[in-house]
């Protein structure tokens, strides 16, 4: 079957901008599909019917005319975070044709002479600010497109607050276009100026001189951390989420989460790394959710509740921590039975009760038992010695295909 959705990303230089292909598509188009923006940069010969997409936003006034010949206009890139994405998940292939313009990012690079591919890109349209923090690192630059004109102050401050002051941000107002402006200022001290709606925001990340290092690596700190003390310390979480093993696109259940410091380390692994933390306590809810935010990973979820009732209806997951709770009658049964198949299943136990009871699951399961000692030189008088912490059990079972 020959496509008959055509996806055509057009910049601000509208219709005259356009490819060949683009143009002819267009034409023959009996109904175009756009903001009203883009529909606007369209001239009058341009014949097809024009309709706006609803609000709130569906695909189905583009599904539902499949065989007619539509054309969805989008800007520059559309499958750069555009409805180009969005469609492709819907319509096979051979049915859709998607006709590109220079994405924003591409241009925003060109101006400033950064090489596209050592740039980290993302978006904050309709998603959350926080999820910044996860890339913030001296030398990083940062391509960011915004949701509207209070965007790049909003990001000058979070850079502040989180120790990137020193950061420099040029701010690109309609790329492509005759109206096109650039902007340049320091994160703690950007101006107030009016910002348009549609704008994109280039950081170069520079770190305040008492910035604490996180690294996308496992361990960070135990003071990245807000936490009562329910906290996988550095060590043994560095440990724990080597054997966790996080993979692009995986989904883990963090039960028992605490202040939520596994399942955050296991999103910042990778971008596509997903988690759920299963926590009962409300305050500890409430430290996972600033934890989160703050390391930049606002998309980890939260389940409300206790392990294994909580569990019921959830997503099987590709690896599952528990870090409390081990001893309750069925946590460890409910969960191994929801894991997938080749999943990994890795659990810690502190006191011995919890540790019998790891002991025996093993006897019929299988798996791995580590005995993790860990110490630190402190003082003792005018000398030191070491200070052993509470040592910790580490069962680790791979389910079996």
């Amino acid at each position: 079957m020959s496509p008959w959705l055509t996806v055509v990303g057009i910049g601000e230089d509208g219709f005259k901008g356009l490819g060949r292909n683009a143009r002819h598509a267009l034409l023959r188009a009996s109904r175009i599909v756009g903001g009203q923006r883009q529909l606007d940069l369209l001239p009058v010969c341009i014949r097809g019917e024009r309709q706006l997409w609803p609000s709130p936003f569906s695909l189905e006034p583009v599904l539902a005319k499949r065989g007619e010949a539509v054309c969805v206009l989008a800007s520059g890139d559309p499958m750069f975070y555009g409805v180009g994405a969005s469609l492709a998940r819907q319509v096979p292939a051979d049915e859709l044709l998607i006709l590109p313009a220079p994405s924003s990012v591409s241009l925003a690079a060109a101006r400033l002479g950064w090489p596209l591919q050592d740039v980290v890109t993302l978006s904050v349209v309709a998603r959350p600010l926080a999820a910044l923090n996860a890339h913030l690192a001296s030398g990083v630059r940062l391509l960011v497109l915004s949701n509207d004109g209070q965007s790049p102050a909003a990001m000058a401050a979070q850079l502040a607050e989180r120790g990137f002051g020193a950061s420099r941000l040029s701010v690109f107002e309609h790329l492509g276009s005759p109206d096109e402006r650039r902007i340049d200022g320091i994160a703690r001290d950007w101006p107030g100026e009016p910002i348009a709606a549609l704008n994109l925001v280039a950081i170069d990340c520079v770190a305040d001189a008492n910035t604490a290092r996180l690294s996308r690596l496992a361990g960070l700190p135990d003071s990245a951390f807000k936490h009562d003390g329910q906290l996988t310390k550095r060590d043994v979480r560095a440990m724990t989420l080597a054997r966790l093993a996080p993979m692009p696109g995986e989904l883990l259940w963090d039960v028992g989460a605490g202040s939520g410091s596994i399942g955050i380390e296991w999103m910042r692994a990778h971008p596509s790394c997903r988690a759920l933390a299963i926590e009962a306590d409300e305050g500890r809810q409430l430290l996972i959710e600033h934890n989160r935010d703050a390391l930049g990973v606002p998309g980890l979820q939260l389940i409300r509740g206790t392990a294994p009732h909580a569990l019921a209806g959830l997503e099987a997951p590709d690896a599952i921590f528990i870090g409390g709770g081990v001893t309750r009658d069925g946590v460890l049964d409910t969960c191994w039975q929801h894991l997938r198949p080749g999943g990994r299943l890795v659990a810690n136990a502190v006191t011995l009760q919890s540790e019998m009871t790891l002991m025996a699951w093993r006897e019929q399961h299988g798996g791995e038992l580590t005995r993790i000692h860990v110490a630190q030189a402190q003082p003792l008088g005018d000398f030191d010695t070491w200070r052993q912490a509470l040592p910790i059990t580490l069962l680790e079972v791979i389910k079996p295909l």
